[in-house]
């Protein structure tokens, strides 16, 4: 080392030369470099290193004096020992310090090549509280926490801390570690009490522990992310590179191309249109390994091929329409008419409202071929939405597009499947929707069904309103009861009842023999069925108001035909009533006429089903007891009222009948309906209820030819019921002739098939009265069919 020719200086005991610092605080028994450049602090450091006598580091107040004095230099410094000194090329002296003690200054020396100062060693107390001790330990296991948290901290710092047992020394080499500000250094160079002293530094060090581990964990997750993103943009390079040696470049560019033509090709309304090309523009910018390309993709395509431009109408033609239901439906009169008088409407105004129809009635009656026979005469694209089942709400509305796996509602996905805006739509099993947690589908039929909101129906899918307006909705359903009625208002019912024996004879012999024919495989000459046979599987094989199962029956002939012509037997098969027997086993039904004879309390009685008109029996008979009313068979509410009620107008009317009033004492009257298995309800059994007991008690048989409907009143009127074609067809069906009705029921015979009204005779019935002299015979007479109220 060099050494200068700086004449040395006698300094006295308490006078040392100063070092100022811009921005460096040296504290007690810390090795710290420092680098100096001004000339008073490179004489200071010559002075050191030639007397061998330490020197005072101090920091500035002021950064940029370069010739501080008294008032801009720190009062507190550190006395340190200059350990080395190296002197660069530059100008410039490094050395390293070891600092002793903390020093203040008193007053400036003047007279020497250095900043000399008179001071006072501060000395610090030797007294450790347990406070202090406790703050000890505190600071010593943060101090370690903080280097485990910086990089690059060799090991024998944290094991120079732990073995550091000095408060004060612990504290000054803590607080020289932080990186924090200068000024909070000085601050806690100047507090002198041990105490404070550890609170403040670790106070700091707490903090500063904090940040660093935010920043950390900043720190990885950014590292995280940038591998991620690295390793995807390296996978997408591969995957580019592969597909290029494949010659599959540029597919998503294709892809994107397609789908702007498509946009363009849709026909869209422009602000429906603007969000398609929104949602392209995003699809674009997405790397295609996104998982929300393909659920984006997949949107687009369902918007592109939804059928938005309304296409051309073509004419339509009434008399066409006619020969279209006349060859398509045998009878159903009335429901032709009603459908032809929808036509009109429609060919007169194409842009009107059309009413939403909906067909009620028993299955197998023809309600979804109807819609189709509409469908086909207004030469339009026909789609069936089975409703049965349904309970989510969405599968109307569609799901959002958030979810996994999300669809557009059965609605928006007939129409596509339909490829037209204004198809004919036939909403079948209307009645099957159920609520559930899910949400009631038939509340989102309410803006389908009403033309008033149909025309900007949204679909949760879509997101964009989709006009309805054009389609012609078709409803069918076997019980219109089970529809809400907020539904039930917004659409026309036409009542589908049944069809009479002959209208089934004739729709096997025009459709549905053909049918089966060809369906099992055979030519029509091939295998002949006789119209008696036909007649036969209607009335012992059947019991049905449609011919679905008549149909099938007709199916296992046949197929019992294919199978003798396929064996070589025969080449033709001539099918009559006899052979039935050997073909579809023995009758399952008989006419009850030939079961029911001339027996007091036992009715026959009518009713209706969700699947046709039936026949009932009610079966009454008297025991030894107290005089309760036994019903079995199980009865409703409303039926159970009726039968309460009969047998109190008989008592009312015992005098009249000529029953004995103490025939009621001491017995019990059981009332029994047959079929116990199957639940019964409604009030049209009254009538039926009131003759049974009247023929038990005045020990007269009913007429075994004669069924009755109608609702009793306990001043002995009948009421009207419901279901009168139904009923009437049902008794048809089990061979019975005769049929009391509810006066005020006359006008529902209109819509009773002609041939069924001149079969049968109907009395009509204002009172119990009029029933007992239609229905009971005398005490051991024959049975003969009075001679009033015929219609």
């Amino acid at each position: 080392m060099e050494q200068s020719a700086t004449t040395q200086f006698e300094l006295p005991a308490d006078v040392i030369a100063l070092v100022p610092m811009r921005n460096v605080v040296l504290f007690p028994h810390v090795l710290m470099p420092i680098t100096v450049g001004r000339v008073k602090s490179i004489a200071t450091i010559e002075h050191a290193l030639q007397s061998k006598t330490p020197i005072g580091i101090v920091l500035q107040k002021d950064a940029t004096v370069d010739n501080p004095g008294f008032d801009t230099l720190c009062s507190i410094g550190t006395i340190a020992n200059v350990v080395r000194h190296i002197a660069s090329e530059d100008g410039t002296h490094h050395a390293v310090c070891q600092g002793m003690e903390r020093f203040q200054i008193e007053e400036i020396i003047e007279g020497y090549p250095f900043i000399a100062a008179r001071i006072k060693r501060i000395k610090e107390s030797t007294h450790i509280a347990t406070q202090t001790e406790a703050l000890t330990l505190q600071l010593r296991e943060r101090a370690i926490e903080i280097l485990s948290l910086l990089p690059g901290v060799p090991a024998e710092l944290a094991h120079a801390l732990q073995a550091t047992r000095t408060p004060s020394h612990l504290a000054d080499i803590t607080a020289s570690l932080l990186d924090t500000e200068i000024s909070e250094k000085q601050m806690l160079l100047e507090t002198i009490d041990i105490e404070e002293r550890l609170q403040k530094v670790l106070q700091i060090l707490t903090r500063r522990i904090e940040v660093l581990r935010l920043s950390q964990e900043i720190g990885e997750r950014t590292k995280e992310q940038m591998e991620d993103r690295e390793r995807k943009y390296l996978l997408r390079e591969q995957l580019k590179a592969i597909q290029k040696e494949l010659g599959e470049d540029g597919e998503d560019d294709q892809e994107i191309a397609q789908l702007d033509q498509a946009i363009t090709d849709a026909g869209m309304p422009s602000d429906i249109e603007t969000q398609a090309r929104k949602e392209l523009q995003r699809l674009q910018r997405m790397p295609s390994a996104s998982s929300e390309y393909s659920m984006l993709h997949t949107y687009l395509e369902w918007m592109t091929e939804l059928p938005w431009r309304l296409p051309e109408e073509t004419p339509i033609d009434l008399n066409a329409a006619r020969q279209i239901l006349e060859a398509d439906h045998f009878g159903l009169e009335r429901i032709k008419q009603r459908i032809i008088e929808f036509l009109a409407v429609q060919k007169l105004k194409p842009q009107g409202r059309a009413p939403i129809l909906c067909f009620v009635g028993p299955p197998g009656v023809g309600k979804t071929s109807l819609g189709q026979s509409i469908a086909r005469a207004l030469q339009r694209p026909f789609v069936r939405v089975s409703l049965g089942g349904v309970h989510d709400e969405a599968e109307m509305r569609g799901h959002r597009r958030t979810y996994v796996g999300a669809m557009p509602g059965n609605i928006v996905q007939s129409l596509r499947k339909a490829g037209a805006r204004n198809c004919v739509m036939m909403l079948d099993e209307i009645d099957k929707m159920t609520a559930s947690i899910q949400g009631d589908p038939s509340a989102a039929l309410l803006e389908i069904l009403d033309p008033e909101q149909n025309s900007t129906f949204r679909d949760n899918y879509l997101g964009v309103p989709f006009d309805l307006s054009r389609v012609i909705f078709i409803a069918t359903a076997n019980v219109i009861d089970n529809v809400p009625p907020p539904v039930r208002d917004r659409m026309e019912i036409i009542d589908l009842p049944g069809y009479t024996q002959e209208e089934k004879l004739q729709i096997a012999l025009r459709y549905l023999v053909q049918r089966q024919s060809e369906a099992n495989g055979l030519r029509e000459d091939q295998c002949t069925l006789t119209p008696a046979a036909l007649v036969s599987i209607i009335a012992d094989y059947t019991r049905e108001a449609g011919v679905r199962q008549f149909e099938r029956e007709i199916g296992r002939v046949m197929r019992h035909a294919a199978l003798r012509i396929a064996e070589d037997e025969q080449q033709q098969v001539h099918i009559d009533e006899a052979a039935l027997d050997t073909i579809l086993g023995a009758k399952k039904f008989e006419h009850e006429l030939a079961l029911h004879t001339d027996l007091p309390g036992v009715a026959t009685g009518l009713a209706w089903t969700p699947v046709g008109g039936d026949i009932l029996f009610i079966e009454a008979t008297r025991v030894n007891g107290s005089g309760r009313l036994i019903l079995t068979g199980q009865l409703g509410d409303v039926m159970k009222e009726s039968a309460q009620a009969a047998l109190t107008l008989i008592k009312a009317r015992a005098s009249d009948l000529n029953i004995p009033v103490s025939l009621f004492d001491g017995i019990d009257v059981h009332l029994h309906v047959p079929a116990g298995a199957i639940p019964k309800d409604g009030p049209s059994a009254g009538v039926a209820m009131f003759i049974a007991l009247a023929s038990l008690f005045t020990n007269r048989p009913v007429r075994h030819d004669v069924a009755m409907t109608g609702e009793i009143s306990l001043r002995g009127l009948v009421l009207p019921v419901g279901g009168i074609k139904e009923k009437i067809l049902a008794a048809q069906r089990a061979g019975l002739q005769t049929v009391l009705l509810p006066a005020r029921n006359q006008k529902d015979l209109r819509d009773v098939p002609e041939a069924t009204r001149t079969a049968m005779q109907f009395i009509l019935l204002e009172t119990a009265d009029d029933a007992i002299q239609a229905a009971l015979n005398s005490a051991g007479t024959q049975s003969s069919v009075p001679a009033f109220k015929l219609v």
